[in-house]
């Protein structure tokens, strides 16, 4: 069971990096403390106080993005530790696994990943066009476009919720670009959240497939994740994953609307908890708002959402089913 439970949330890996999941669990235990460690003293040394340093390694590692001050990191005002943080908040959205085996003497192996290379053209990509579009249309030079931009569009993709300025009154186009970073997240078997570069992945070739078959109907065509076959069950798991992510996200929005909330904090505030992003956008639950001030229930929503969302649903529902704990 507990070997089912590791591929559920590691449905990347074809293999096994270690023998038992005690082993890997233990590994992976020793590297996420090693990372937090070396994320402490690398903030401490930038200027933060011992507290602040290790509360902020604690949520920088894990993306979650709890900050010491209302303000995040806005509060600090250093591009070095701005800095540090942009590179922690990547580190701990790629997979762990493939630091066990960079560990172990495969130093190309996060290289070699497909999903690794797509999640990092997909954050390069979007962060040079939020930086552009920014520096065009605001009053700030392209130093403060860059900081400010590749700041925020990190943090947003990598589903870790820091915040160094209130993207929401930045415009049109921005709000709508956050909004779909909301969804990326970042690589299966890191500690993002989000839909995954693994799934985008999975769904792209099964569809792309799919498409060849309707032009050719006499050919063969079988997708492939990292130049090898993806066997049907884990298409269908991706496409089940999908359906199940599409429709717990409409369900979610409906529900915090029926309380009487506006379009933009439902529709955000739905993708936020979803996603475990933390700030929303508009005025209520943005990056310079906070979710005090909605109604208890929707409170209750946003927490259950957050969970399931945490949990990527498959995983609550394998757990759920009796089948699962049978011997």
């Amino acid at each position: 069971s507990g070997m089912q439970l590791f591929h559920t949330e590691f449905s990347d890996r074809a293999e096994k990096v270690l023998p038992r999941v005690t082993q890997i669990a233990a590994a992976i235990g020793a590297l996420y403390l090693g990372l937090s460690v070396v994320c402490f003293l690398s903030l401490w040394i930038a200027g933060m106080s011992p507290f602040e340093a290790f509360a902020h390694a604690l949520t920088t590692i894990s993306t979650g993005g709890f900050s010491t001050s209302d303000q995040s990191i806005a509060h600090f005002d250093s591009a070095h530790i701005e800095m540090i943080i942009i590179v922690f908040m990547i580190v701990g959205s790629l997979p762990f696994a493939l630091y066990l085996d960079v560990v172990r003497g495969r130093p190309r192996a996060l290289w070699r990943d497909s999903q690794v290379r797509a999640f990092g053209a997909v954050l390069l990509a979007g962060t040079a066009g939020l930086i552009v579009w920014h520096w065009v249309s605001s009053e700030l030079s392209f130093g403060g476009a860059l900081r400010s931009s590749t700041f925020n569009a990190v943090s947003i993709i990598t589903g870790t919720g820091f915040a160094t300025a209130d993207y929401g009154l930045w415009g049109g186009f921005a709000l709508v670009v956050f909004f779909f970073f909301m969804f990326l997240g970042g690589c299966a078997g890191s500690t993002s959240c989000g839909i995954k570069m693994f799934h985008i992945q999975v769904l792209f070739a099964t569809a792309s497939s799919q498409m060849q078959r309707l032009l050719r109907p006499h050919g063969v065509f079988v997708a492939h994740y990292n130049r090898r076959p993806i066997p049907t069950t884990v298409s269908n798991a991706v496409m089940s994953f999908f359906f199940l992510f599409l429709v717990t996200y409409v369900v979610l929005t409906l529900a915090l609307t029926a309380l009487g909330l506006d379009f933009i904090t439902s529709v955000t505030s739905a993708a936020a908890a979803i996603t475990n992003v933390g700030p929303a956008l508009g005025p209520t639950t943005g990056p310079a708002g906070t979710y005090a001030t909605l109604p208890d229930a929707a409170k209750w929503l946003l927490a259950a959402g957050m969970l399931l969302g945490r949990l990527e649903l498959l995983t609550v529902l394998v757990l759920f089913t009796p089948r699962f704990w049978r011997v």
